[in-house]
């Protein structure tokens, strides 16, 4: 199962800026770029539903020109079901965070669904006898509902990993993807920050064999100075995915190793292992043998760290 939340949150925390440049421009031209703080596990529960929700996204943020501070919300809604109940839902958030902070908030919704493509109401609001009780706005990305053609030269990183969850009829899956890695082979990011938006481009457009040699054809036919800047950023990709891939078989194997000799490993043990270079990580399944206790690993660590 694709972990949806996580990788929104990823994407967005990581381009924050990048994001609101693309879809709250002149949010992003308010914002002093330097000052921007994540709030981590913020929390919201909802008593009358008996849910606790753990916010997607909530930064604060400080305004040009000494007018203060403001927080932007931003929740990503990957399942489209309750979606006539998600301006209720998303004015509770609201509440909920402004009685919380006691500051201005910008929401956004990120709708990252497949279907359906009607669009989603961006307001709620109440009406008693005629008195407008309330009305609520929030800001709308339907990824669905847009054209990935009117965002594939936008020299943005956040374009280049959505446009593979916006509108894509079947037969352009493939011409896609190759726009998208194009625009991220140009951007010159560095390598985890490419990293990351390659991988989300590979889990919303993993294509099947037939679409994998059309697209090694389509790349071939590019003009030359595109396939040349796009064949080393994907054999560079492809290349640090295998490396990563090996080091992620050591662990496991090393893990397993220990996992037999004295047990299931503790969290920070684990992630000492995990941080340790491959070689290491092979030495270290060689002597496991040699150790009888998770003192015995710990001390091992220290020597080889």
């Amino acid at each position: 199962m694709v972990d949806h939340d996580r990788l929104f949150k990823q994407l967005l925390s990581t381009f924050f800026l990048e994001f609101l440049e693309l879809f709250a421009p002149e949010l992003a031209r308010d914002i002093e770029p330097g000052a921007v703080e994540f709030l981590e596990k913020e929390t919201f529960t909802d008593a009358l539903a008996g849910s606790h929700h753990v916010v997607d996204l909530l930064a604060r943020v400080r305004m040009r020109g000494g007018s203060g501070y403001v927080l932007v919300h931003v929740e990503n809604q990957a399942h489209a079901n309750e979606i006539g109940q998600f301006p209720r839902r998303m004015f509770r958030y609201f509440a909920g965070i402004e009685a919380h902070h006691g500051l201005p908030i910008y929401p956004v919704a990120v709708l990252s669904y497949d279907r359906p493509r009607a669009v989603c109401p961006d307001v709620f609001e109440m009406t008693v006898s005629a008195l407008d009780v309330l009305r609520f706005r929030f800001r709308t990305v339907q990824l669905n509902a847009l054209s990935w053609r009117e965002y594939a030269r936008h020299p943005n990183p956040v374009a280049a990993a959505l446009m593979s969850r916006m509108h894509i009829q079947p037969a352009e899956r493939v011409r896609v993807k190759l726009e998208c890695l194009d625009l991220l082979a140009t951007l010159r990011l560095d390598r985890a920050k490419a990293r990351l938006i390659a991988s989300f481009i590979e889990t919303y457009l993993n294509l099947d064999r037939e679409e994998r040699t059309l697209f090694a054809k389509e790349m071939r036919d590019m003009p030359a100075d595109r396939k040349e800047a796009l064949m080393e950023f994907t054999t560079s990709w492809h290349e640090e995915g295998r490396i990563e891939g090996r080091h992620q078989g050591a662990v496991d194997m090393v893990l397993r190793l220990i996992r037999r000799r004295v047990g299931d490993a503790p969290a920070p043990l684990i992630a000492r292992i995990d941080a340790l270079p491959i070689e290491a990580l092979q030495r270290l399944g060689e002597d496991v043998l040699d150790l009888t206790t998770h003192a015995d690993v710990e001390r091992w660590l220290s020597r080889h760290e």
